[in-house]
């Protein structure tokens, strides 16, 4: 079993706040406004960062935007490598999908197959208008045609690096780490 191996931080607090508002801006800015936008986090960090995310634009929008939270394990293409037993999270999403301009949050955007499997879930709940994506990192080796509309930053990595997004809901604290797996 690897363990992990801290190199560096990436973003603290103050950075990753700043990363979060920029994005929020250009969701709202590249769609004209608010109007029949509706977020979706993708389970577990990506719920955190899209209520982050909603706030920031509440804030300076003056508007509630619909926010649902997607959990994509049966829509996976590797569940059976991952787990005899996979944790499964709640799915709400209290609005309706068709012709809704959907914005789905990840914490960070790797090989594309969560973006693909989060499509596929949305759309097997009906015919979005459009779907954005916002990360708040990319790091890189994608193994999809898939990339993000919004990026809080890019962080070119080895494959043998991991990416760890702490958030205050999980981790007590917010930031972006860098580790290296190290085989035991």
């Amino acid at each position: 079993m690897p363990s992990l191996l801290h190199k560096a931080e990436i973003m603290d607090e103050a950075t990753m706040k700043r990363a979060l508002r920029r994005i929020a801006h250009e969701i709202v800015e590249n769609n004209h406004g608010t109007e029949n936008l509706c977020v979706i986090g993708i389970q577990r960090r990506g719920v955190s960062l899209a209520r982050m995310l909603c706030a920031e634009i509440g804030e300076f929008e003056h508007a509630k935007l619909p926010l649902g939270m997607l959990d994509i394990t049966f829509y996976r293409d590797d569940l059976s490598m991952r787990s005899e037993q996979p944790v499964v999270h709640s799915t709400e999403i209290p609005f309706d999908v068709d012709r809704a301009k959907i914005v789905m949050v990840d914490d960070v955007l790797f090989s594309g197959r969560t973006a693909r499997a989060a499509m596929d879930a949305i759309c097997s709940r009906g015919r979005p208008a459009q779907i954005q994506l916002a990360v708040l990192i990319d790091r890189g080796h994608r193994e999809l045609p898939i990339r993000a509309d919004y990026v809080g930053k890019n962080v070119p990595t080895r494959k043998s690096e991991m990416i760890g997004v702490s958030v205050p809901e999980f981790d007590g604290r917010m930031g972006v780490d860098l580790y290296d797996t190290v085989q035991d």
